[in-house]
Parts: structure tokens; sequence; C-alpha cells
């Protein structure tokens, strides 16, 4: 590819992450309304949001064998559609009150983001090969601020009483329009085939382990696990948990969470200058232990005020771990689409699936003590994070009366 359709790619993937996270936050900051139009409970809130859990989980599932198969392309064409049909589906059912219509919309939500997210990610991971420069970070620092528009417009939405099924539908209008407009700039079949560094025989491919048994790589989808439930958390239930748990009213909770995204963005576009200089363990390291504060703070504090300024906290230090647990799959080994699809995967499994088991917690615990679980999860990933180190290439084999060269870290040259 031309350096020119390098660019033309990369805008486009920034668009493509842009539009999940204006969805997502679109319905977050709506759900308080949702709710109570449904006159549903906690806990049957939770199973409405079941219908994204096994939706996503299809997405998930069918994602990795439909990339290695056709490519990214067709993937992430076919998950952006349902995004787009999901919040005209969903707004339709919170209109009629009905559950299952809701349940519908977020199924065809989990999956199409599921399904496209992980094709995003292994696509997002080839460019960076192209281009030789970190791009997961800036990528899913789009989400995030797609995340940050969608929450702003919703606290307006739910300020000026706009109906909720108005309020999606201009949602599904507007991506869809940007859709049609980036579709076009992603290259077809690039990411499904391997490089040629991965081409073998069929003998080597029988001698080769599967990826899932890479122990450097499960540790790896350990930290993304824990990072991604500590995001999917807020994204699903941050508003509930400012209204119900600490007693604001509905705009100031979707304002906490758009203070969150706030910090999931800065986090992201923000993070390459920590990464280049310190390495992406440290990163993640502080990352954990940044959520961790927030979470801690949001769950025990009893004033309002300190735990929604807590929220910025958790945004920051959730922010950086699912990208570059992807960088460090991409980079742990050969087959890199298969390893960045694994860990995309337990990622969007975190994110997507464990969230409404939270919402059972919370009907029983309340929603701040059902916390405490992310909170756990989110301190493991301290411990964690040396596996996401910048690999180290083995020595080189010495000549005859040469002195072996000792081992360097591996180093991509960047392109000017």
């Amino acid at each position: 590819m031309t350096d020119s359709a390098v660019r033309r790619r990369r805008r486009a993937l920034f668009v493509f992450f842009l539009i999940p996270g204006l969805a997502m936050s679109s319905w977050v900051t709506r759900t308080p309304d949702v709710r109570d139009r449904l006159g549903v409970s906690t806990g049957e809130m939770g199973l409405v949001l079941f219908g994204l859990s096994v939706g996503s989980m299809l997405g998930i599932l069918g994602s990795g064998p439909l990339v290695s198969r056709f490519g990214p392309r067709p993937v992430i064409g076919a998950g952006t559609a349902l995004i787009v049909l999901s919040m005209l589906l969903a707004g339709a059912g919170t209109a009629a009150s009905s559950a299952p219509a809701v349940t519908a919309g977020l199924f065809l939500f989990g999956a199409g983001m599921g399904g496209g997210e992980v094709a995003l990610n292994v696509d997002g991971a080839e460019v960076e090969r192209l281009t030789r420069r970190t791009v997961l970070p800036a990528l899913h620092g789009f989400f995030s601020l797609g995340t940050v528009i969608g929450a702003c417009v919703g606290i307006a939405c739910t300020a000026a009483a706009l109906p909720v099924s108005w309020h999606l539908a201009a949602v599904a209008l507007v991506t869809a329009a940007l859709f049609a407009h980036a579709y076009r700039a992603i290259p077809a079949g690039a990411g499904g085939a391997p490089d040629d560094s991965e081409q073998v025989t069929d003998a080597e491919k029988g001698q080769r382990p599967a990826v899932w048994k890479d122990r450097r790589l499960l540790l790896i989808g350990g930290i993304v696990l824990t990072m991604a439930l500590a995001e999917g958390a807020a994204n699903d239930w941050l508003p509930l948990l400012m209204v119900d748990g600490h007693g604001m009213g509905a705009a100031l909770g979707s304002a906490v969470y758009a203070g969150f995204a706030a910090a999931m963005a800065i986090g992201r576009f923000g993070g390459g200058f920590f990464i280049d200089r310190f390495g992406r363990a440290p990163v993640v390291r502080a990352s954990a232990l940044s959520a961790a504060l927030g979470l801690a703070v949001v769950i025990f504090a009893e004033a309002p005020v300190l735990a929604g300024a807590a929220v910025f906290f958790w945004g920051l230090g959730a922010s950086l771990g699912f990208p570059l647990a992807l960088s460090a799959a991409g980079d742990s080994g050969p087959r890199a689409a298969a390893r960045v699809s694994l860990v995309a995967t337990i990622g969007y499994v975190a994110f997507l699936v464990g969230p409404p088991g939270l919402g059972f917690l919370g009907d029983h615990y309340g929603l701040r003590a059902a916390m405490t679980v992310v909170l756990v999860l989110v301190a493991v990933a301290v411990f964690l994070a040396p596996a996401v180190a910048t690999r180290r290439a083995a020595p080189a084999q010495p000549h005859p009366g040469r002195r072996p060269e000792p081992a360097h870290e591996v180093r991509e040259p960047e392109l000017p």
C-alpha cells in the first residue's frame, strides 16, 4: 500500500473506533430513563443487558474465524451496520416500553460491537506494523472521544427530557453517515492472511503450538481482561452507580460518566509520550494503580463530590491497559493476527459480558459493593504488568573468533 493509502486507512479506523463509542455512551447516559420507562429493577435491568452479553459472545466467537477467512473489512462493515440498526431497535423498544425489544436491540449492538471491534483491532495492529508507529492507543482514544461526545449529547438530551427513541434515532443517522464515509478506505482482504515471515510448511504447522498455549500471551490476556472489565463496568453502570449509590440526579450522574470518558480520552491520546519514555510495563502498572485508587474511593467514600472526582482516576487508569495489551500481543511471537484476535476476544468478553453480571450482584448487595469485584481484579493487573514488556531478541549465534553480541530490545525504526 502507498503511504497515502495507509494514512486514509488509519483515518478510517479512527472513524470506526469513534462509532461504537458514540453509540455506547448514547445508550449508557439514557439507562436511568430507559429503566424508568421499562419499569424494571436493577436485577431486571441486568437481564435486559444480558442481550448485550449474548450478542457480544456470538460476535466475539465468530469474529476471529471470519477475519481469518475474509479479512477485517467485511467483518467491520457488518459489525458497524448492526450497531446502527441496534440504536433504532433499542430506541423503538424504549418508546413502546418493551423490555424484549430493548434486549433485542442490545443483542444486535453486542454482536456488532463484539465482532467488529475484534476485526478493527486486527486491522489496527496491521497498520502499526506498516507504519512502525504506536497506533492502537490513539485508535482506542477515538473510541473514548466518541464516548465523550455521546455522553455530552446524552446529558443535554436527558436535561431536556428528549425521548430516548428520538435521541437514539439521531445517533443511528449520524453513525450511518460516518460508516458510509469511512468504509471505502478499508482495503479488502488486509490482515487476514499471514505475512511472509509466517509462511510455513504443513509439517511445521503441525509442530507449532496453538497461540492459546503461550503462557506470556495468556498473562497479557489477563491484563486486558481486568482493564477491559474496569472500562466496561463504568460504561454500563457508572450513571446508575452515581444515582443509586451516591444519591446524584440523573443528569449529574451522566455528567460524571462524561468525566470518566474524558479521562479515558486524555489517557489514550496522551499516553504515547509515557509509553515511549518508560515502556509498556511501567505504564500498565501505573494505570492499574490509578484505576484501583479511583475505584476504591468510589466504592468506600461517602461524599458524592469525592466519589465523582475519583472517577477521573478510574478512567485515566483504565485507558491504556486494553490497547497496550493488544500491542504486546502483536509482537509476542509469530502469527500476530491470531495473537491479537485471541487477546482482543478475551478483552471484549470482559468488556461486554462481565458488567451484566455486576447487575445481579448489585441487585443483592448494591452497585457500590458489586464494584469490589472489579477493584480486586484491577489490583491483580499490577502484578501481571511485566508480561507486556518489550520482547527481547535472543542472542545471535557468534561466528568463530567473534565475541557474542548481547541481547537487545527489538525496536523498529520510525518512519519520517
